[in-house]
Order: structure tokens, then C-alpha cells, then sequence
């Protein structure tokens, strides 16, 4: 959790401070890292507090704040990887109209209409949640407060069907979403092969690969959690399953970012070097000066 709250932090702060990072990538990865931020600081702030004083309890309305948050930052972040998609594939497929297609004002409604589903999507999943009735005791067997583990305690058969439906509604977007991205990756990987030289294949390749991979990350972790076999649960998996969808993310979204983006690395260090070092004090030897790179690039990450 540390490593996320740190490498989203740094991301979110160099993209805000470095006018040479105002891209629309670089918009929506500001964006994404917000929403991965979101997510660590719902679920283990207070994992943590029970943790240290040794207790395992929630109060009724930190839970329902804690679930509704915990959904729309998840959203949120969904329907952006989904925009982010839609960058890389005008960029690649039709870059003649990318600055068309993803002006300004164009990106700025994407990003709006992705935290205003999101927003939506959590409402009303937690405020039907949690008018059910529970009669199933009031123990969950998670870390933090899962819709899913709610829904186990109710005892409502009508609300649970209703809860049930809204589920699939949100499924069905998130369906759609899915296979827009795939469909794009399609048509990206189709105009990457017909370019001619091996260098421009792998500069193209190398703007998606990053957004491929956390696509994956978190489509694998979540659907893994949600999807797998009956079978093979059991409560500590479902803990372990809980652990890998909310924080492995997160943690793991800013690293891969920063490996393939060499322009927010140098703005990284750029920015370390200026707070942490200052500028007046940075007079090195080449041999300092090479230290000095390699301790600034681990810590960026």
C-alpha cells in the first residue's frame, strides 16, 4: 500500500507540475492514478487501524461508505482504461484526427462521463445494498466492506433479485467496455504490422503495452475474485482473491507506466532532483553524477 500511495502519488504530481506531460495520455494517466489512490486509501487505512489496536469492527455507516467509495473509484477507473484505449487507438489508427478527436475539451468530458458512471454506478448499488434487511448475523468474512459479502446477510429475496439485476446492468457496460477494448487492440495491432520499419513497430507497440498490461491486471485479478469456481472457495481465499483486486492494482499501475514511458521517468527525476536534492546543490562528478541517476530512478519507483 505504500508502494501505491507513493509511485501514484508521484505520477499525479509530476503529470500536474510538468507542462511538457499535458497529452491527453498523460490527462488520463493523471486520472487513473487518482482513482488507484481512491482505492488504497478506502480499504486500508482502515484495515490497518484494526490491525494496530487489535480489533475487527466497523461502524454501519463508515461500511456503506467504505463499499460505496470502494465501487466508484473501481468503476472509474474501468471506464478510464476503457478511454485510454480509445487514445492509443486513435493515435495509431487515425493520427491525422487525433487532435480532433482528443482535444481539450474532448478529454475533459471523457474523464467527466467516466467519474460521473462511476459515481452513478456506486449509488445505486450501495443505496439498494444496503436497504436490504439483514438476517444473517453481521459478520464479513473480508478485510473491508465487499457488496458482494453485504449480500450474503439478506434475507430479502425481492431486494436481493433487485441488487442482482443492478449487478447485471453494471455487468453488461462493463461487458461492453471489454469488448470495445478488444476490438480496438484488434484494429491497433492490424495498423502496427502493416507499418514498414521494425522501429516504428516497437515505438507503437511500446505506447500500448503499458495500458495492455494493466488492462490485464486488473480484468484478471477482479474477474478471478468474482468468477471463480465454487468448488474452490474458501474464506481465506476469498481474502487473498480481496487483497489481489483492490491493492495489486493499484501498487502495480504506476511501476508499469513509468518502465515504458522514458518522458515521465525523465520528469520524475527531474522533479526528485529539484525536491530532494535542490538544483543549487547538484554538482556531481561524472561518477556522482551516474550514482545520482541510478538512486533517482529507484526511487521513482
Amino acid at each position: 500500500s505504500l508502494a501505491a500511495l507513493l509511485g501514484n502519488g508521484l505520477i499525479l504530481s509530476t503529470v500536474a507540475c510538468d507542462q511538457h506531460l499535458h497529452t491527453p495520455r498523460d490527462f488520463f494517466l493523471l486520472h487513473l492514478s487518482l482513482t488507484d489512490l481512491g482505492c488504497i486509501c478506502t480499504t486500508v487505512p482502515k484495515a490497518m487501524h484494526n490491525s494496530l489496536w487489535g480489533t475487527t469492527t466497523i461502524s454501519y455507516t463508515a461500511c456503506a461508505a467504505q463499499a460505496f467509495f470502494l465501487v466508484f473509484f473501481i468503476s472509474a477507473e474501468f471506464y478510464l482504461l476503457t478511454i485510454m484505449c480509445y487514445d492509443r487507438y486513435v493515435a495509431i489508427c487515425k493520427p491525422l484526427h487525433y487532435g480532433t478527436l482528443l482535444g481539450s475539451r474532448a478529454c475533459a468530458h471523457m474523464a467527466a462521463a467516466a467519474w460521473a458512471i462511476g459515481f452513478l454506478n456506486a449509488l445505486l448499488l450501495t443505496s439498494n445494498t444496503f436497504s436490504l434487511p439483514l438476517c444473517q448475523g453481521n459478520a464479513l468474512g473480508q478485510f473491508f466492506c465487499e457488496i458482494p459479502q453485504i449480500l450474503k446477510l439478506s434475507c430479502s429475496h425481492s431486494g436481493y433479485f433487485r441488487e442482482i439485476g443492478l449487478i447485471g446492468v453494471s455487468s453488461c457496460f462493463a461487458f461492453g467496455c471489454f469488448i470495445f477494448i478488444v476490438f480496438s487492440y484488434v484494429q491497433i495491432f492490424r495498423a502496427v504490422l502493416r507499418i514498414p520499419s521494425e522501429q516504428g513497430q516497437h515505438k507503437a507497440f511500446s505506447t500500448c503495452l503499458p495500458h495492455l498490461a494493466v488492462v490485464s491486471v486488473f480484468l484478471s485479478t477482479g474477474i478471478f475474485s468474482y468468477l471463480k469456481p465454487p468448488s474452490i472457495s474458501s474464506p481465506s481465499l476469498d481474502l487473498v482473491l480481496s487483497v489481489l483486486y483492490s491493492v495489486l492494482p493499484p501498487s502495480l499501475n504506476p511501476l508499469i507506466y513509468s518502465l515504458r514511458n522514458q518522458e515521465l521517468k525523465d520528469a520524475i527525476r527531474k522533479m526528485i532532483t529539484r525536491c530532494f536534492l535542490g538544483e543549487k546543490n547538484c554538482l556531481f562528478s561524472s561518477a556522482e553524477h551516474s550514482l545520482c541517476n541510478i538512486f533517482l530512478a529507484q526511487s521513482a519507483f
